[in-house]
């Protein structure tokens, strides 16, 4: 079984507000990642809004054909009512603090097991298949079988920070952490820091990996290569 990409395309936004324009168009980079061979499109819409605006989402929701994933902070109340409006495929839960830059840890799924349990349900109840973000601890993928959640999405910062000089040392707990999560009935997703250059490696080595999210990195390579082409590139990886 192929392993889906989804592309973030947060970084998209960020250059867009940056002018304060409609330059890159947002929308329409959605529909061409589509078109070039996404599977699907991530955003993760911050209480600032510096990136994806809130605005964005809906709109995204009108023209996404493929698989529409929005991450974000459930604490907010703001975020919650967003995704029960939305309906998007998916909505992974990260537990990220308001002025974060980006994601640095997955939720410590046995502390806030009750917490993500009531969410998670409230999403379900609308028919949103859910994720958590949580790191390669065995006992946060067991913890996070008990809030009744479909899926995990593997933090790969330090994968991708070690990738290059022990590659076959930092894998070992993602491997048995998505050997865990397959043994409970658990789907796998991953993301954060995956490029073109450690992609291949962590795919091979992670059973039952249903999806990667990807943005900064193949955003990045998009000014290099153009956006078809780096999609198609990710594709092949």
């Amino acid at each position: 079984m192929a392993t889906k990409l989804s592309v973030n395309i947060n970084k998209i936004a960020t250059i867009r507000n940056a002018r304060g324009g409609n330059t890159p168009d947002l929308i329409k980079a959605a529909i061409d990642i589509e078109r070039f061979g996404g599977q699907g499109i991530t955003v993760h819409p911050r209480p600032d809004e510096r990136h994806i605006r809130y605005a964005d989402v809906y709109e995204l929701k009108k023209v996404v054909k493929t698989e529409f994933n929005i991450e974000g902070n459930p604490t907010e109340q703001k975020f919650i009512d967003l995704v029960l409006q939305v309906k998007p495929e998916q909505v992974t839960l990260v537990p990220d603090s308001m002025g974060q830059i980006t994601s640095d840890h997955g939720w410590d799924t046995v502390k806030h097991k009750d917490y993500l349990k009531n969410i998670i349900s409230e999403f379900k109840k609308a028919g949103i298949r859910t994720s958590i973000f949580v790191d390669p601890i065995v006992k946060m993928v067991e913890g996070a079988k008990e809030t009744g959640t479909d899926r995990i999405e593997l933090y790969t910062e330090e994968y991708a920070r070690y990738y290059s000089t022990k590659r076959e040392q930092v894998i070992e707990p993602f491997t048995e952490a998505a050997t865990v999560a397959q043994k409970l009935g658990l789907g796998i997703n991953a993301g954060h820091d995956l490029s073109l250059e450690n992609l291949k490696f962590f795919k091979e080595n992670v059973p039952g990996l249903l999806e990667v999210s990807i943005g900064h990195a193949l955003i990045s390579d998009a000014l290099y290569f153009g956006l078809e082409n780096t999609v198609q590139m990710y594709l092949r990886n």
